[in-house]
């Protein structure tokens, strides 16, 4: 460990609240901090040149060139110098010292805290079983997690027609989408029969499925990627039990790993994630986890859980600001997510399981439906697909028991269920 006391003043500082992580989450954080009066430095380590930005836009908006980086940038760069937020960015945290309450940075810098919020994310999945898959770092092979990433995808779709997804879960189908609306040629690749069904059901994945393949997205269902390679034949190609798939780009889309190994490394108390309270607590008193690394406690529905979406994201930046405020709230919000793919727009409130039964509202082939989730009788989940302004009526029906014939009944409005 670094020795603080021959470090020179300007590599040694001290800090109120330090986050490591420059996304929303911690974006959310120092913004409530400060709207909540906080007067003590603040500082933010972001291993990336930007300011914080949300995510969603890069396999959408952004990857199709119909918005700027500032349209999802929450807070402006002027936002935080007024706010007396210092932006270390470009800055890798390399290790806690918990006893000391110091974080030691990769320009060999330390910083003394007296909270510490980790809000490091999550990065993408290269591979199976604990490996990366052979030839990721192959030219032409990209992964989708930053504004890097994006911006480099982008660039491929200028330079070859053909696009090979590995995987059909959220990411590869938004990329999926906004590269067709781009001209590009689409085929993915999934060890799955159809996509999103492992997160959303069959009756979702189905409907999914086929409005990409309406719109020209090739699928080899139930394939998985051994490889990739460049074939003297075939160029940049993905080699699979049945034979080459040629590409002129790929995309790894098989999920994202949280980024945990500060925490892991600093004795915190680990599960699927870093293991916090109600109030995003981790097991030093002194350190919160927020956002896509965060095992937290949902009073809502009576068990931990981590999530990686956008809303928890910037809810529980606000709820840790909360905390080290000083006020007893707590994480007790139904997780949410959305999407857009083509015509399609998707939102989903809840919690549903496996072996939860399903209750389609409407019928699916006209594009404007809501599946219901029941958990022995009662609503575990809800979704809205292109029928807007309602997710707040589903949210007030979660945690209802409801007679399947109502839901199903078009003709009984939402607020009387």
């Amino acid at each position: 460990m670094a020795n603080v006391d021959a470090q020179s003043p300007k590599q040694h500082s001290n800090v109120g609240t330090l986050v490591i992580g420059g996304g929303l989450a911690g974006a959310q954080c120092v913004h409530a901090l400060r709207e909540g009066g906080y007067a003590k430095t603040i500082t933010i380590v972001g291993d990336e040149n930007e300011i914080p930005y949300e995510r969603p836009p890069l396999s959408k908006q952004f990857l199709q060139g119909s918005q700027t980086v500032e349209e999802f940038q929450p807070f402006q760069a002027t936002w935080y110098s007024s706010a007396q937020v210092e932006m270390r960015l470009g800055t890798t945290a390399s290790s806690i010292d918990v006893v000391a309450r110091r974080v030691f940075c990769s320009d060999d810098t330390s910083i003394g805290y007296e909270t510490l919020v980790l809000a490091t994310g999550s990065r993408s999945r290269m591979g199976g079983r604990g490996s990366n898959i052979e030839g990721w770092d192959l030219p032409g092979v990209y992964t989708l997690r930053s504004l890097e990433d994006s911006r480099r995808l982008k660039g491929a779709f200028a330079t070859g027609k053909r696009l090979v997804i590995i995987g059909a879960g959220w990411i590869g189908m938004e990329v999926a989408a906004s590269a067709r609306a781009a001209g590009m040629e689409i085929t993915v690749l999934t060890p799955d029969q159809l996509p999103l069904a492992v997160p959303m059901g069959v009756e979702f994945g189905s409907h999914v499925a086929r409005l990409q393949m309406d719109h020209g997205v090739h699928f080899i269902f139930g394939t998985a990627a051994e490889k990739i390679v460049n074939d003297p034949t075939e160029g940049l190609a993905v080699m699979t039990p049945t034979g080459l798939v040629a590409a002129d780009s790929v995309l790894l889309a098989i999920g994202a790993v949280p980024n945990t190994e500060l925490a892991l490394e600093a004795g915190l108390q680990m599960g699927h994630g870093i293991i916090v309270d109600t109030h995003l607590r981790t097991s030093d008193p002194h350190i919160l986890a927020i956002g896509d690394i965060a095992e937290a406690f949902n009073t809502a529905l009576g068990r931990a859980l981590r999530v990686e979406h956008w809303d928890n994201a910037m809810r529980q930046g606000k709820l840790a600001a909360s905390t080290i405020l000083g006020r007893e709230e707590t994480y007790d919000w139904l997780p949410y997510f959305f999407t857009d793919q083509f015509d399609l727009g998707m939102e989903y409130v809840g919690d549903r399981q496996d072996d939860d039964d399903v209750v389609v509202r409407g019928e699916m082939s006209s594009g404007e439906f809501m599946i219901f989730w029941l958990r022995s009788g009662v609503i575990s989940a809800a979704m809205n697909v292109n029928i807007w302004d309602v997710n707040d009526l589903l949210r007030g029906v979660i945690g209802k028991e409801i007679p399947v014939e109502r839901l199903v009944d078009v003709s009984v409005k939402l607020a009387d269920l």
